[in-house]
């Protein structure tokens, strides 16, 4: 996430609060990326989470998006459709222009 999306984040009305109870060395860690990165530690651990959320919602989706898109075209091999007019008269062109 850039930094101008996490200004704009700042900018919505904060009313929810999460909280979280970590050993001191993950916090030191954290902080320590916090600083290398030039934020807070809360815009970190936020940012962070975010990032990482909306990875896995599209990871995700794209699986799920995946297995229904494998199962309808498994589906169409298995029971295919009636040929319509226009897929008649095209195997009609396709037979009288192989024996030309």
């Amino acid at each position: 996430m850039s930094r101008s999306a996490v200004k704009v984040q700042k900018r919505h009305s904060k009313q929810e609060r999460l909280e979280a109870r970590i050993p001191a060395s993950q916090k030191r860690l954290l902080e320590r990326a916090a600083k290398l990165r030039g934020t807070t530690l809360t815009d970190f651990v936020l940012t962070s989470a975010q990032e990482t959320a909306i990875k896995t919602i599209k990871e995700f989706e794209m699986l799920t998006l995946c297995d229904e898109a494998r199962e309808v075209f498994v589906n169409a091999l298995l029971n295919p459709p009636l040929p319509n007019q226009a897929m008649l008269a095209a195997a009609d062109r396709y037979r009288k222009h192989l024996r030309t």
